[in-house]
């Protein structure tokens, strides 16, 4: 039979407050009760809520589509004001804390009695303390407030029921402090223990399981005796934020040192109060003061959060692919967390997690800003006590992705050693998961398995629609949620943009697909036939209902761009090529004759036309013109799709761009011509001669180019000419052009067919390998790949518009993701990935009334 462990008595000698509260004024003007604590707007755009979730709108189907808009259009305007308000639950624990403070005065009366007020209205049924409704897993967090709280009604000697149930509730779950089931706060095994001990100062009675109170002070002694014999500068931070489990046993000079600007110690009340009750400091005390100035009568687990909230929304906004319907909003917080940036605000450079997501944010929108600080935390592993939030490290992570990507000086100072490290914390190992914790580990997962330069925008939509949790409680000392962090009205918009966008798409490829039968494509027997891929790589990553013309000239130049490559490839014969090659340049005949009209005159441009043969003969006859029916196929479909989007683009730009598209034509015909008569001939060019030739023959130019037209800027001629616009068409083209050759190259050698890996082998006289020339190709393409992201971040000097610049990066997104495993038409993964983003919505069902499940048909 298991012992008991059994706290004296109470001594009469406790200090009493029930006296002095009788007198006492209670700042109330927010009295928050037992279930929820009102929300309201506060200096700084700051509220504050028990437990908040927004009410998401249902559309029901049957009430036609004014009011799916009308519901749409509300649910938009309820996010729209989030960004105007950091929403955050209230901390019982922290709370409970604030209101242990003496006042300054006299050691008999606390600082702070609108905390002790609250406390006492706001103990929940079952006699413990936090949030509603709290979560089975939690149930250390919602020991450590419940005692917290008893710890306060005791210290001022009030609320004897209040403190009976609450140590009754302590006493029943008591074993779950000890259950390695059971999510532990940060500094659970240090805090809670100490606190223990503060209950026996107290005199307080509970009837505690021995083993389970002994393991607590076995775990806590180790985990004390491994920082004090450390000299981390992670584990000396991690001891002055738990300082309120330390009591005497801390050096209170020594956690001033991790003082804030604001006056906090780690923007923690809690941890703040700890300090204050050990040690006057006015810079504690005003904290405290402008908190609950805010407030009213309780405190959140860590304050502020203004500007890591609101980046929270941007980046969620962002990943569940809504983020253009609030353009407005992001913009106003890119600019203001920039300001703060420059300011060097205490809020971001204080915190590992806040420092990273703004880093990664704005230099990801192009803003100009050093990754120094970021590195700091990462060389240092100095986080300020938080370095084990799994939210933290993850943010690290991505942090770090950012930099190796954009910033090689400083990825060269961060070793590999810095993304093993990441990698191990973020691994099951540091945070083994559970319930409470599946949807954060779904997110590492997908983060640590597709990297950001090979993520299709929309299929990683999908996947964090699906991990999205709208309940998103986090965990520090104590549990907190945000409806700034998960909310209904996120996923449901997210679901109903993701299922109209799809719904478009499915219609874009019927027409796709009727397209590619009306210009008997499908006849051509040789060719593959990847019109679902090549649409799918449009709609995967340019997916906006508005840009269904950049998605056709895309999707329909890639399909024609994969007939014509084959037919260079394995279909045609020199004859055709040629033939092909010849009606092209008749058919651009018809844009050069009026510049001649223009610039020589009638009769001198006439004479010339036809001693050269060709006047009259741009206006090619398919019938007898073609050499063979395949010819004729291939220029018919030419021949049309380049005027129909040649006139939409001209119609977008205000100019005509048909000469244009022309061109980039004829230059993939000339570069593909080439390498069929390099095979023809047995010609081994050049590994630098191949490459000059190869990133045009790899054939983006008619898929990316002409889509630039239909993004929404003006492309004067000047900029189309300008040598960044042709680099970051040359960058990507080569990455291509690489990762084709990288991953073809064995079938390609078996079929005598030039590739840059048998080149690299067959220039290197042996010295090289097929596994070394791999590896300097597979350099060469991560330098490419960085400096073309360079380019599409960069902002000052740069005349290609953003939203073309991008359209380069997506593309090299796409390649990345075509060939992660094999030449890019070859998987069943990306079958099943396709099937998916155009044909697969995505349902919603609620189970009860708050939890959302995400569920595919």
């Amino acid at each position: 039979m298991s012992a008991t462990f059994i706290f004296p008595a109470a001594s009469s000698s406790s200090s009493s407050y029930l006296s002095v509260v009788k007198h006492q004024t209670i700042r109330d003007t927010n009295t928050l009760t037992t279930n929820t604590i009102p929300s309201r707007r506060l200096d700084g755009g700051l509220s504050f809520t028990q437990h908040s979730h927004s009410t998401a709108c249902v559309v029901d189907a049957t009430r036609g589509p004014d009011f799916a808009l009308q519901c749409n259009e509300a649910t938009k305007e309820r996010i729209r004001k989030l960004f105007h308000k950091v929403e955050f639950s209230v901390s019982s624990y922290d709370t409970a804390w604030v209101a242990m403070v003496p006042s300054p005065h006299s050691a008999k009366v606390p600082c702070f009695p609108e905390c002790l007020h609250w406390v006492l209205h706001n103990q929940l049924e079952d006699g413990s303390w936090g949030l509603p409704h709290h979560q089975p897993l939690l149930l250390k967090d919602v020991l450590s407030s419940t005692l917290a709280c008893v710890l306060a009604l005791k210290r001022w000697g009030i609320g004897e029921q209040l403190i009976s149930k609450g140590l009754r509730f302590i006493e029943l779950n008591f074993a779950s402090a000890t259950d390695k089931d059971q999510y532990s706060p940060i500094g659970f095994d240090v805090i809670f223990p100490g606190m223990l001990e503060y209950a026996q100062h107290l005199s307080l009675k509970l009837h505690l399981e021995s083993r389970v109170f002994n393991e607590l002070l076995h775990k806590r002694a180790i985990q004390l005796t491994r920082s004090y014999d450390s000299s981390s500068l992670e584990l000396n931070a991690y001891l002055a934020y738990v300082s309120e489990g330390m009591g005497e046993l801390q050096d209170w000079k020594m956690v001033m040192k991790y003082q804030r600007k604001n006056g906090s110690l780690f923007n923690s009340p809690s941890t703040t109060a700890a300090s204050l009750i050990h040690l006057h400091d006015s810079g504690c005390l005003d904290y405290l003061r402008g908190a609950l100035k805010k407030f009213g009568n309780a405190v959140p687990t860590i304050y502020p959060i203004n500007i890591h909230a609101r980046l929270c929304m941007v980046d969620n906004l962002k990943k569940l692919g809504i983020c253009r319907h609030f353009a407005v909003e992001i913009q106003n917080v890119l600019d203001e967390t920039y300001r703060c940036w420059l300011q060097g605000e205490d809020e971001i450079f204080t915190s590992a997690g806040t420092c990273s997501m703004a880093f990664r944010i704005l230099r990801g929108y192009g803003y100009n800003i050093s990754s120094d600080p970021v590195a700091q935390f990462l060389e240092q592993e100095q986080c300020s006590g938080h370095l084990n939030d799994i939210y933290t490290m993850l943010d690290l992570y991505q942090a770090l992705e950012m930099i190796i990507a954009t910033d090689q000086p400083v990825s060269k100072k961060l070793n590999s050693s810095s993304l093993q490290s990441l990698i191990q914390r973020l691994s099951g190992e540091f945070y083994p998961p559970n319930g409470l914790t599946k949807q954060i580990h779904e997110q590492v997962d997908d983060v640590l398995k597709f990297p950001s330069h090979a993520n299709l925008e929309r299929v990683a939509n999908r996947r964090n629609i699906k991990h999205y949790d709208v309940d998103n409680t986090r965990v520090l000392k104590t549990s907190y949620s945000s409806s700034n962090f998960g909310n209904k009205d996120f996923l449901t918009l997210a679901v109903e943009d993701f299922n109209l966008c799809q719904s478009i798409h499915r219609n874009e490829l019927k027409q796709l697909e009727r397209w590619l039968m009306q210009n008997r494509l499908d006849k051509l027997k040789f060719a593959r036939e990847r019109s679902a891929y090549c649409y799918f790589s449009a709609a995967a990553t340019i997916f906006q209902p508005e840009l269904s013309d950049a998605r056709m000239s895309w999707a329909k130049n890639g399909v024609l761009t994969t007939v014509i490559d084959d037919f260079f490839d394995v279909g045609g014969s020199m004859e055709e090529l040629n033939n092909l090659i010849l009606l092209f340049k008749k058919y651009m005949f018809s844009f050069i004759f009026p510049l001649f009209l223009i610039f020589l005159g009638d009769f001198i441009c006439v004479f010339l036309f036809k001693c050269l043969g060709l006047f009259g003969r741009w206006d090619v006859d398919v019938s007898t013109d073609c050499c063979s029916e395949r010819v004729g196929i291939i220029f018919s479909a030419l021949h049309s799709t380049i005027s129909e989007i040649g006139d939409k683009a001209s119609k977008w730009q205000a100019r005509s761009v048909t000469r244009h598209i022309t061109d980039i034509w004829l230059n993939l015909l000339n570069a593909m011509l080439r390498e069929a008569e390099w095979a023809r001939d047995m010609s081994v060019p050049t590994l630098d001669k191949y490459m000059a030739n190869g990133y045009v023959s790899f054939a983006l130019g008619p898929i990316v180019l002409p889509a630039l037209y239909f993004v929404g800027p003006k492309l004067p001629d000047d900029v189309v000419k300008h040598p960044e616009y042709h680099s970051l068409f040359k960058l990507v083209s080569t990455c291509g052009r690489l990762l084709n050759d990288i991953r073809s190259f064995e079938r390609e050698s078996k079929d005598g067919k030039l590739n840059a890996v048998t080149l690299s082998v067959t220039h290197g006289n042996g010295r090289i390998s097929e596994e070394a020339a791999i590896e300097g190709l597979s350099h060469r393409v991560e330098m490419q790949r960085k400096e073309l992201l360079k380019l599409v971040l960069q902002r000052e000097g740069s005349v290609v518009p953003s939203a073309c610049k991008d359209l380069f990066w997506k593309m090299s997104k796409v390649l990345h993701q075509f060939y992660i495993k094999d030449d890019g038409f070859s998987s069943m993964g990306m079958a099943n990935t396709v099937k998916a983003i155009i044909h697969e919505p995505i349902t919603l069902n609620y189970l009860g009334d708050s939890k959302l499940i995400t569920d595919y048909n």
